[in-house]
This record gives structure tokens, sequence and C-alpha cells, in this order.
């Protein structure tokens, strides 16, 4: 009887130590957790016809008083307690009640046979093995104690693998599709790096929640519903986009792959700029306000002026007149306005930047400006010198394309050429005048009927506002767009026409960017075969969607990978006298840094 109850005891002993040494302190916090909620999780002992009754009330108080359980109590005590009642003029303590003791059941071979000891004490082991696995394991499952112990691990220790991030615990990152192919591998790959995942999904049913594990936060929303989006990019510092357009008509498209990207930038933009008045500007992703056209003494400071390419006689045949103005119209919109019919000619408006005293735009990347108009290409211009002599100071342009309605433009400060190609590159920390000039060469109709109808020379730009891009290291918004291949020839136009558009509001939204252009999709591992970056879309082959999660995972770090737009597929051979920009070994090790010597040597896609 004694026997049985040593050797299950022996046995626990034996599973929890074997479990400490291989597992370490996991093992020691589930243990605790586990073992001493004893209404959660039942764990089989070795029966024994002298087992202890279980504890009483009376036994809880004297273990909070720290008096010894199960002393015996001899003749010796009982009158030492009396002598000591009468010291102390109180009642000596009653003696306690004699209950009968139920008689023991007959002993059983198996309670003393090694055989059934240790048979009971692997069941033992098996069902601490069971529970300890279960807590391992991300996905969602049916046992609710099981359920109950993950989302409580989870949240104490967060991830249980050798691939945790550190800070990724600080890091929110809302995944758009992630019930998609390439979504549902994302979301797994990222909380297994212990970051905090976000999914936006437009249906809560079962089958979306089965698809996702327990510990994801899911937010119900529309990608082509801007009001649906405010609650799903709070809290997130990062976005990972792999929705796509479930069929091919031309309207699903549009607002997934088009819209959605707009609506979803322009989202995110407003909560980072909500944050940024919430820390008085001193939050990382907070721009430098250059000039914000609300009311008519925005304009003060901004004149008008206008030119010529060509001072001849013969110039003068083609002068047709050219006129611009630049108010504040009655329905209070700031609107730069006018036509060019002289030949070589062009109109423009300029100011001198005055910023905030310990601003410089050194510090920052680049120039976005919210503009509406009727889609003509501008020339943005920067005067840059010493503000002692204006006399040296340097011309650099850049130029840029509006769309007919509102939009957002980004202007890399790294897009900026000097007009003097023997000039240096341009220094932000010495611009001082800011011009924006409209000349009618170069201009492209706008698509549709009414773009055809509009005269080329003629122009009207909305000002909102001009403001200054923060600087940044890594990437905020990661789009997975196509390639074209495997997409059905008669729809290819389409998809891709939607697919660059929500490219170009996502360069032009001011977000810190990596556009990824997978070639066909196939389901199988990841991290097996050599991968291909290139530029230009001149890859042919497929690459598994788990190598294309890997990618984007190892984008939200990776200085790299801002603002660029690439291609990726699996290795193959090149045709003749075209040579692929890189071929990267990909091995599947964690520390494995495939992505920056791949992306080092291909250009910014601005």
């Amino acid at each position: 009887m004694v026997g049985g109850i040593v050797g299950s005891n022996m046995a626990a002993t034996e599973a929890r130590r074997f479990l400490s040494s291989n597992f370490g302190n996991s093992f020691s916090r589930i243990h605790r957790w586990d073992f001493h909620d004893r209404s959660q999780i039942a764990i089989p002992r070795a029966q024994s016809s002298s087992s202890p009754p279980p504890p009483s009330p009376s036994s809880d108080k004297n273990r909070r008083e720290k008096k010894p359980r199960n002393r015996p109590v001899t003749t010796a005590t009982k009158e030492g307690e009396e002598t000591a009642a009468k010291k102390l003029d109180v009642a000596p303590p009653p003696p306690p009640p004699q209950t009968q003791s139920p008689s023991p059941p007959p002993l059983k071979l198996d309670d003393v046979n090694p055989v059934g000891l240790g048979r009971r004490s692997r069941q033992l082991f098996d069902e601490v093995w069971r529970k300890f696995s279960g807590l391992g394991q991300i996905s969602r499952t049916n046992r609710p104690d099981e359920q109950d112990a993950l989302d409580s691990l989870l949240i104490r220790e967060g991830p249980m693998c050798e691939f945790a991030v550190p800070g990724a615990q600080n890091v929110t990152v809302l995944v758009v599709g992630a019930t998609s192919r390439i979504g549902r591998i994302v979301v797994r790959k990222l909380m297994l790096r212990g970051y905090t995942v976000k999914a936006l999904v437009r249906k809560m049913d079962e089958e979306v929640i089965s698809m996702l594990p327990r510990s994801v936060d899911i937010v119900v929303g529309d990608v082509g519903e801007p009001s649906t989006l405010k609650s799903a990019v709070e809290s997130c510092s990062k976005i990972i986009y792999c929705a796509t357009a479930r069929s091919t008509i031309t309207a699903d498209l549009v607002r997934v792959d088009h819209l959605g990207v707009y609506n979803l930038t322009k989202a995110f933009q407003d909560y980072n700029n909500r944050l940024a008045q919430l820390r008085a500007g001193k939050s990382s992703k907070s721009k430098l306000l250059i000039a914000k056209f609300k009311s008519a003494e925005a304009l003060d400071g901004w004149e008008v002026r206008q030119g010529t390419y060509f001072q001849d006689t013969t110039a003068s045949k083609y002068d047709g007149g050219m006129d611009a103005k630049f108010e504040f119209t009655e329905s209070e919109r700031a609107e730069f306005s006018g036509y060019v019919f002289t030949r070589g000619g062009y109109v423009e408006l300029s100011k001198k930047l005055s910023l905030p005293l310990g601003s410089t735009l050194d510090r920052y990347e680049g120039l976005v400006l919210s503009v509406g108009g009727n889609g003509r290409s501008y020339v943005v211009i920067l005067e840059a010198g010493p503000s002692s002599d204006m006399s040296l100071s340097k011309l650099y342009f850049a130029r840029i394309t509006t769309k007919a309605g509102f939009c957002r433009v980004r202007v890399p400060f790294s897009a900026f050429r000097p007009v003097n190609p023997e000039d240096p590159p341009l220094d932000p920390f010495l611009v001082h005048t800011l011009t924006i000039r409209f000349e009618p060469k170069r201009q492209r109709p706008v698509d549709g009927v009414a773009g055809a109808q509009q005269d080329l020379r003629s122009f009207s730009l909305v000002f909102e506002y001009i403001k200054a891009l923060p600087a940044g290291q890594e990437t905020d918004f990661i789009l997975v767009s196509c390639t074209g291949s495997g997409v059905e020839p008669n729809r290819r136009e389409q998809v891709l026409k939607a697919k660059r558009a929500g490219e170009d509001s996502l360069r032009r939204s001011g977000l810190g960017y990596t556009i990824i252009r997978p070639g066909p999709l196939k389901e199988e591992p990841g991290g097996q075969r050599a991968l291909i970056f290139d530029q230009g879309n001149r890859i042919s082959q497929g690459i598994s969607c788990a190598d294309v999660a890997d990618i984007c995972v190892k984008s939200l770090h990776d200085s790299t990978a801002r603002n660029k737009s690439f291609d990726v597929c699996h290795e193959y051979v090149a045709e003749q006298g075209i040579e692929l920009y890189e071929l990267v070994a990909h091995l599947p090790d964690k520390a494995n840094n495939y992505l920056t010597p791949a992306l080092s040597v291909l250009e910014k896609n601005t």
C-alpha cells in the first residue's frame, strides 16, 4: 500500500524533473499554473487504500497560522496544554472528536505490483505531456481548458519559440486579407515572432474565425468603405496588405486593389496625424507643416510669375498669351489656375519658406502635397543656397503628376535633380524657396470622355496642404501586388491596371512603403529554393506563398526594403541576353538575412 503511493509520487516527481530539465523555466511556469488549479486540470493519481482525506477548513486555518499539521497527540502534549491553560486562566482545548473511519477497501495485487505502478506512472506522464504540448499549440482548439491556458500563456509569456524578434511585443501589425493564401501564413509567422496581430475581415462568421489563431484581434471592416477602417488602424504600427479581388470584375478590382489601398493609407495617415497632435508634434511619424490653405490669409507670401524658355523673335509668332492667378474661391479653396498658349511659356507659383524655429528640412525625407485638379503634371522647383547670399543659390527640380480630383503626391528629396548638371546634389538643409510651375509640354490627356475634351494648355490646381515627410528607417505599409504572370490573358490588362493604380496611391501617400510583386503563387513549402529579385516585369516563374509571407515579415524592419518595389520568384535560367538582378540562396534559417543583399542592388521605385 505504501509502495503504491511512494511509487506514484516518485513517478510524478520524475516527470516534472524530466520536463524541467528539457524545457527550463517554461515548464516551471506551466507547472505552477496547472497543478495549483485542480478545478481545471485533473491529473490521475494512483489509488490507495490509505490515501489521506481532502484538507478540511480547520487544516487551512492551521496552515495560515503556521501550526504543524498531523502532529501526533500524546499524553505529554495533553498535560502540557492543560498546564498552559491553567497558567493563562483559560479553558483547555477540547479533545478532537472521535470519528469512525470507514473500513479500507481490500488490497489488490496491482497496488504493489511493479508492472501496475509503472503503467500508472506512464499514464501520469502522458497526461502531463499532453497538457504541456497543448499549451504550445497556436492554432485554435475546441477544448475550453486548453484555450484558456493558451490565452493566459501568450498574454503572460509571449511566443514559445526561438524565432521571437526583440521588441516585437511592442509592434502591432494589421494584416488585411488575413484569410487569403498569403495572409494566413503571414499571421502565423508574425505570431511566432511575438508581434501583436490584428486581422481585418469583411464578415465575422465561423469559417473565418476558424482560420485564425485565438490571440489575433479580429476587426470587421471593408477596404471599400473608409468609415469602417478607423477602428482597424487604431493602435497599429505597420500594415501588411494581402487582400485581392476575388473576381476579375472591374468594379471589384477597383474597390479592393485600387481604392482599398488608397482608403487604408489615408486612414493610417489620419491616425498618425492624430497621434502627432496628441504628442505635440513629437511623434516620429509627425510631418512638418509648410503650408496649410484653410483661409485667405494662407495665400500671403505666395507670388504668381510667368515667363518663357525662348527669348527670340521667332517665338513671338506663337505668342498666344498666358495668364494665371492664385485665389481663395467662394467654396473656400485655394486654387491656382490659368492657361499658357505661348510657345515655350510657363507660369509658376513661388514662396520663400518660413520654417518653425529649430526645424530644418535635412531632418526630413521629402515633400507631400495634398492637391486636386484636372490631372495635369507640374514641376516642383527647390532653390537652395546660403541665405546670406542668394546669388549662390542652386535650382533643383522634380516632375510630379496629379489626377482628376484630390490626391496626395509624394516627392522625395532624392528625386530632385540639379538644373545645372555640374551642381552638387540637393542639400535639404539649404532649401529656402519652393516653386510649382506649369508648362504645356509633356502634358497627357486624362482618361475618359471629359479628359479628351479638355485643352492641355489650361490647368487648375487646388491646394489643401504641403508638408515635409519625416525621415524613417523602416517601412510602414507592405503591399502584396502581382506581376501579371498567371492571370488570364483576357483579364490581365484590367487586373494590372487596378494593381498599378493601388501602387501609385501608396507611393503618393507619404508612408514608407514596400511593394512586393510575386510571380504565380504555389502551394509548397518555403525556404527550399533560391529567390530572384528583379524589376521591370521580366520574371516568368512562380513562388510559394510561404516565401512571399517570409519576405513580408522580413521587410518590416529591413531599411533596404523601405520605398522599394520589386518582383520576386523562384530561381530559373533566364533567356539569352536577359540578365537578372539578383539570385539569393534562401535557406530555412531564422538568422538568414537574404533580403538586404538582394534589395541593395535594386533602385528605389518612387
